[in-house]
């Protein structure tokens, strides 16, 4: 029995062509195209997280909708991309707008650039690149002599700054008296120039230049017959879009287009089933589902497609975090760094598995987000680093409960907190910390891990193992000790074990408990100290001829500790 080859999956391949040419396995977004026709937007915006099927979506409707020709101005058939799709069984009414129109599609995450002159450079390469994508247009006389010019100063980068600012327009209008059609353009990624910019310190600069970009092709153009623009934001308020009645935004918050960016269950279902990987479905809920697009739940579809890939035929045998690896973290980056105890306790309490609650802010703009921590938490809501678990109305105001989505956004925040206090630790006073435990001082040993600890933000799996962590974060710069972490020794496994190098000086043994009542404390230092007896945990130490050991038990409740001792 022959056995069928499983398609192989399209990893960072954008490009709609490519994919339906090589084969790959594509899950079918193709009724978007239904529905941008149905609802007739003149301007669409759709705002979606990064990597959630943008670009390929783009390029989808470019190639449906693009009357494409050479550059000798034959055309070119893509009729056959589409082939067993769900748009052929549309009806005609809608395959009729197939190869409709000439199309302007430009890409603006080459912005991303460290000084405006560069990220200016960049987007004039990619509008030269578009020019000469249309150079059959210079084939014949249709242009004017003053046209001509413009058009190839623009296609061989000449351009003057202010005809640049122009050039989506002056392009439209070209095709329009080409083609005799009015032109459809797409826009992706249209807000990364403005990010890049607000953290590299060029931000006014920019909103200039887009501003004029984007005004006169998509609010006062005569050649325009319909635009579909992505991005993380909706920036409006950026007056990117001043004064364009026509624009149609489609946010997180909209039950429409919900399910053409990112996967839904069934789509998960089908393809879990097509690469015999259907007893993973619990595991990629947890890791990689929970985003809320309106009402329609939807999966990473980035993290989905690596996930499958990797266990297919990269051997993996546990999920990873995809996603953390693609999109800048340098929001939460700055929240940890700049939180107040309020925002510390906000973030503990999302890790922990809880909610908060936060007023909506739709019109973010990127110099607003760090002057309120409402504008910080939408931020982090818009871009995926929270989820919608629901919402509610109270007087004008629509407030949503947020709350992490999945594992992958969990290893996101405690990876970045990690980062953070791993830095932080290079502040704290760290020689006092260690002479009270090696002189056996358990009180000030005590205080000062309790003074550590209320300036951290905790994370963890369980208590025990935050605390665990987090002391092993402190006591892992002790120079000329050797630090262990729950190695055997005796009957079990001490939670830290700090062996000096020199036989003459303590060695230190810690075991940590963690109780949820003050009350609790000493109870559960003295457990500790127990276990450590019971357990034999010092007959390692004194095999290896440590004649002076220090035997500490510490426990935990919430932002507190206790320290006892023992020699």
């Amino acid at each position: 029995m022959r056995v069928r080859m499983k398609k192989t999956l399209a990893i960072g391949i954008e490009s709609y062509k490519e994919i339906i040419d090589e084969s790959y396995y594509y899950i079918d977004k193709t009724w978007l195209i239904v529905d941008l026709l149905n609802q007739k937007g003149k301007v669409n915006l759709f705002t979606r997280p990064r990597r959630f099927g943008k670009t390929l979506a783009l390029d989808m409707l470019k190639t449906f909708f693009e009357k494409e020709l050479d550059k000798q101005g034959k055309p070119i058939d893509n009729q056959h991309y589409f082939t067993g799709m769900k748009i052929m069984n549309a009806g005609e009414k809608y395959l009729d707008f197939m190869g409709k129109y000439p199309v302007i599609s430009l890409s603006l995450k080459s912005a991303k650039q460290p000084d405006f002159v560069m990220a200016y450079s960049a987007m004039a390469e990619q509008l030269a690149g578009e020019y000469k994508r249309h150079s059959y247009i210079l084939n014949g006389d249709i242009l004017l002599s003053n046209e001509r010019e413009r058009f190839e100063a623009l296609m061989m980068e000449r351009a003057s700054r202010s005809q640049l600012s122009t050039s989506i327009k002056f392009l439209s209008d070209c095709l329009k008296k080409y083609h005799g059609e009015n032109v459809v353009i797409l826009i992706d990624e249209y807000d990364v120039p403005l990010e890049n910019a607000y953290f590299r310190g060029f931000y006014n600069e920019m909103i200039d230049f887009i501003r004029s970009l984007f005004e006169s092709a998509l609010k006062t153009s005569d050649s325009l017959a319909f635009a579909v623009v992505t991005g993380c934001l909706r920036i409006s308020r950026e007056s990117i879009f001043t004064g364009l009645n026509n624009l149609k935004i489609t946010s997180l918050l909209n039950n429409d287009y919900a399910e053409y960016f990112g996967f839904t269950q069934a789509e998960v279902d089908e393809m879990l089933a097509y690469y015999e990987l259907s007893d993973k479905t619990e595991e990629v809920k947890n890791w990689y589902d929970g985003y809320l697009f309106g009402q329609t739940e939807v999966y990473n579809p980035w993290s989905m497609i690596n996930y499958v890939y990797d266990q297919k035929w990269g051997g993996l045998l546990f999920p990873k975090p995809y996603w953390s690896n693609t999109s800048s973290n340098n929001i939460i980056r700055d929240m940890i760094e700049k939180a107040d105890s309020e925002t510390k306790n906000e973030i503990e309490k999302l890790i922990d598995g809880g909610v908060i609650v936060k007023s909506v802010h739709e019109e973010i703009t990127y110099g607003d987000i760090y002057t309120s921590k409402d504008n910080l938490w939408n931020f982090l809501f818009f871009t995926g680093y929270l989820k919608m678990a629901d919402q509610e109305m109270e007087g004008n105001q629509v407030y949503l409960i947020l709350k992490i989505p999945n594992e992958e956004i969990r290893y996101i925040y405690q990876n970045t907190i990690k980062e953070w206090f791993d830095n932080r630790i290079q502040t704290f006073d760290l020689p006092k910390l260690y002479r009270s435990m090696l002189d056996g001082d358990n009180i000030v040993f005590g205080n000062l891990i309790k003074t550590y600890l209320r300036e951290t933000i905790s994370y963890h799996d369980t208590k025990e193992s935050f605390y665990h962590g987090f002391l092993i974060g402190l006591l892992g710069r002790l120079k000329d000790y050797q630090i262990s972490s729950n190695r055997e020794s005796g009957m079990g496994r001490p939670d830290i074990i700090l062996k000096p190098y020199d036989e003459l000086w303590p060695a230190v043994i810690i075991e940590i408990k963690s109780v949820s009542k003050f009350t609790l404390m000493e109870e559960g230092c003295e457990a500790a100290l127990a276990q450590i007896e019971d357990k034999h945990y010092d007959e390692s130490l004194i095999d290896e001829g440590y004649e002076k050991i220090m035997k500490y038990g510490i426990c935990f409740c919430k932002k507190s500790c206790m320290v006892k001792k023992t020699e």
